[in-house]
């Protein structure tokens, strides 16, 4: 199907059906932002609804004076071009357009819409991230080759390098623009950890609501400032030498925790587990669980070593 500009009826892309969209080594223009962004009104809003008959519609209802649906809009005009004429992006600023805002049911803002053959298909509310916009474009339109990195994998990225600098920036930033999306804090409050700020990143966690700061990913920020106060420093640990009792064999595993060495840090866990089981009232498989609540439920080690841990039990 051919995607038709519904300001001047000009096509945006090739006809897939002609023999130059289908030669193998054609080269297509880039999409620019005026060719798929449309900025609506009434006097074009019926043409852009005649329109979606042709090419879905994402449409975008924002206020100027609402800085979390203006940050929303950014998103979006970034991601219709990259998704390169899958569909159109129209932007609705209801403080100009009340009326249509009122006949839309749009009662607040942001608040996207995915309109398909003149119809409403499916729309979300609320200023969601990046990442999370990105995954819901993906139910409805392929992705367009390796789509750049998120600002979220770019911090964790930095994180995984050691870049603490980079990853605080990046969610200082994100915290800015999503006040209420509380994942953001909880994950600047690791970064805190990493740089040895565990105070800093209580008082992060302390200031989230109850019913977030009880859930397991801000206990397991939690569990990691313990894993940093508890663990021996790296000189303490040198100093043990080759000591291999318990308590050599603990320490050393919970430094390895602290320091990010998960993997290591369970399987010596569990072989303390094995050898052990006494060693100060279950020590071993208590800190397993915690390292579990610190990685989360769904995370490839938790499940692996719950798997081992269950097998050792039971």
């Amino acid at each position: 199907m051919q995607i038709i500009d519904p300001r001047s009826g000009k096509p945006l892309t090739a006809d897939p059906t002609s023999a130059d969209a289908a030669a193998p080594n054609a080269e297509q223009a880039p999409v620019r932002p005026e060719d798929v962004i449309i900025e609506l009104n009434a006097g074009n809003i019926q043409q852009v609804l005649e329109a979606s008959m042709q090419v879905p519609v994402l449409m975008g209802c924002y206020s100027p004076s609402n800085p979390s649906s203006s940050t929303l809009i950014a998103v979006l005009e970034k991601l219709v071009v990259e998704y390169a004429g899958a569909f159109l992006l129209g932007k609705l600023d209801i403080e100009a357009n009340a009326e249509i805002g009122g006949q839309l049911g749009v009662r607040a803002v942001p608040d996207v819409k995915l309109i398909s053959q003149g119809g409403l298909v499916d729309g979300f509310q609320g200023a969601l991230p990046e990442k999370e916009v990105r995954e819901w474009l993906n139910r409805y339109f392929p992705a367009t080759g390796e789509a750049p990195p998120t600002p979220e994998e770019q911090a964790e990225e930095a994180l995984n390098a050691g870049d603490t600098a980079a990853a605080r920036e990046i969610y200082q930033t994100l915290m800015g623009q999503y006040p209420e999306h509380y994942a953001y804090q909880v994950a600047f409050a690791r970064v805190l950890v990493a740089e040895g700020q565990g105070n800093e990143a209580r008082a992060v966690l302390d200031n989230l609501p109850p019913e977030e700061r009880d859930a397991a990913p801000a206990r397991g920020v939690r569990a990691s400032i313990e894993f940093s106060e508890q663990a021996l420093s790296p000189e303490d640990i040198a100093a043990l030498g080759e000591r291999t009792d318990s308590e050599a064999q603990y320490q050393r595993a919970l430094r390895q925790v602290a320091d990010g060495q998960y993997d290591a840090g369970l399987e010596a866990l569990l072989a303390l587990m094995k050898q052990d089981r006494a060693y100060s009232d279950d020590a071993a498989r208590k800190t397993l669980l915690q390292v579990f609540d610190a990685l989360g439920a769904d995370h490839p080690l938790t499940v692996a070593y719950r798997r081992k841990l269950f097998a050792m039990l039971y």
